[in-house]
């Protein structure tokens, strides 16, 4: 009998984890199906319920309910209490257990760019889910500075409330404040959507004051090159897009699942001929 895994979300229909996760799951001869599960808010509940009723592997959570999953949950891990949002729960037995992969996700594409961000000066646009994952880890990680820019400031200093202590130097800048410092950063991550398709002619800010060889990274995987990483590349910057996040947090994920190490290549190449043929 095939195992049934899952994301739960509102919407799901762009999501590219069902071809990812299948792939990965043939890969490994391992007898599953991944579904896209259509969630409203209100029916959150019911469905987290539906995870022992129907006996599903586990599943991914994305937006909107990564943060009101937790309360329907028996088990929260650390680190997924310290980002306060849960994208991957695991059924052991009808006990539901939630982590959250993005932030190790990312980190571990951003390491395979820099080797090491100890001791870094980091800027984080964006002050959102996805920037307090990233913000975590990399506090974690024994980055030096730690700036949270937003354009709304007062956001930026919510968030940088509720991120875990450590010995990291955390500040919150508004954008245009960012802007003329660019030069004092070693790692620029833009968390935001500013950039995505279908708007790929907008830029989260000016690199005007951007120094050479500053990684300059987008969480943004659609386009590839959004115009942040053009304009960064063309100025000298390494660059990173957000493919490699997506495709660790899924293979994180599934490690959870399964506790076997999917073929992170295949799952990249998968979605990138989604993308449009275009490979690593």
């Amino acid at each position: 009998m095939k195992k049934v895994f899952g994301l739960f979300g509102y919407p799901v229909h762009h999501s590219m984890s069902p071809i990812m996760q299948e792939a990965a799951f043939s890969d490994c001869d391992i007898m599953a199906n991944y579904h896209a599960f259509l969630v409203k808010p209100e029916q959150l509940k019911e469905a987290v319920k539906s995870i022992r009723a129907l006996q599903l592997g586990g599943v991914n959570v994305t937006i909107p309910h990564k943060v009101a999953v937790m309360e329907y949950l028996d088990e929260v891990d650390e680190e997924a209490r310290q980002i306060g949002a849960v994208n991957t729960i695991v059924n052991r037995n009808g006990r539901l257990i939630g982590y959250n992969t993005d932030g190790r996700g990312y980190l571990e594409s951003l390491l395979e760019l820099t080797e090491t961000v100890v001791g870094k000066n980091v800027a984080i646009i964006g002050a959102g889910g996805a920037a307090r994952a990233v913000a975590t880890v990399l506090i974690n990680a024994q980055v030096s500075q730690l700036v949270i820019a937003n354009r709304t400031v007062l956001k930026a200093e919510a968030l940088l409330q509720r991120l875990p202590n450590g010995n990291t130097v955390t500040e919150v800048m508004s954008i245009a404040e960012l802007e003329h410092t660019l030069h004092k950063f070693d790692i620029i991550i833009n968390t935001t959507s500013v950039g995505m398709s279908p708007h790929a002619d907008e830029s989260p800010l000016s690199l005007t004051h951007l120094k050479e060889n500053t990684v300059v990274s987008d969480l943004i995987y659609n386009p590839l090159q959004t115009k942040l990483l053009m304009e960064a590349e063309a100025m000298g910057a390494l660059t990173l897009n957000g493919l490699g996040m997506f495709v660790n947090q899924g293979a994180l994920s599934f490690e959870y699942w399964t506790e076997q190490k999917p073929n992170r290549q295949k799952m990249t190449d998968v979605v990138l001929k989604q993308l449009g043929g275009i490979r690593c």
